[in-house]
């Protein structure tokens, strides 16, 4: 899976932000953009890190293949899995909003491109004990630990990433990685990329994000 991330009118690194001031000298900046996430043929891992108005499979997962599918996890009940029939998906209001993530399934190699508001300010994205799909609210790049998920996760926890045929499973143990048994650098995520974690304990993954920082 390869993305390409461009923000229209707001950079990650504070490029072209636009600002309404009030004349109360108090003032609100949006960062518009979008994600263009590459599927090769066959299940990819995806997330949706912007904002739109309307954050679901129906609206946001337009143009793949007919019969194309997508596949929902939800703890405790397992995959809701919708298809894509001329144009029209069976089960257009499952939700893909940020810090969400789902598989697709496609039969030959597509795109989709994500449009919305960049999430800022104090983010929260909750994940129960056992195993749930997540991804990152924000559109950045990097390891765990600097998307500040490393920091709520308990020993013997998993981190599952989809690498096109099955999954790297990186285990945190003593406060160091291993993936599939052997030593591991952290665990690093792509923008437009989700996971499986296995908990121990519920965790509540906080970000305080801003493009201007």
């Amino acid at each position: 899976m390869n993305t390409k991330t461009l923000l229209l009118l707001g950079a990650l690194g504070a490029a072209g932000m636009t600002s309404a001031v009030a004349q109360t000298n108090v003032y609100s900046v949006n960062a518009v953009g979008y994600i263009n996430v590459s599927l090769p043929s066959g299940f990819s891992l995806i997330a949706n890190q912007l904002n739109s108005t309307n954050n679901t499979i129906g609206s946001l997962l337009t143009g793949l293949p007919n019969f194309s599918n997508f596949y929902k996890f939800t703890p405790g009940s397992g995959f809701d899995i919708a298809t894509l029939v001329f144009g029209t998906w069976d089960k257009p209001n499952i939700t893909l909003a940020p810090g969400e993530g789902g598989f697709v399934n496609v039969g030959s190699a597509s795109s989709v491109t994500f449009v919305g508001d960049v999430p800022q300010g104090n983010l929260t994205n909750s994940a129960p004990a056992g195993f749930s799909i997540r991804s990152s609210m924000v559109p950045q790049a990097g390891g765990i630990d600097t998307l500040g998920l490393a920091s709520v996760l308990s020993n013997f926890d998993n981190l599952y990433k989809w690498n096109g045929n099955g999954y790297d499973i990186y285990t945190l143990v003593f406060g160091s990685w291993s993936v599939n048994g052997s030593p591991s650098a952290i665990p690093t995520l792509a923008v437009g990329e989700a996971f499986f974690l296995n908990l121990n304990n519920p965790i509540s993954w906080g970000r305080s994000f801003s493009v201007n920082n």
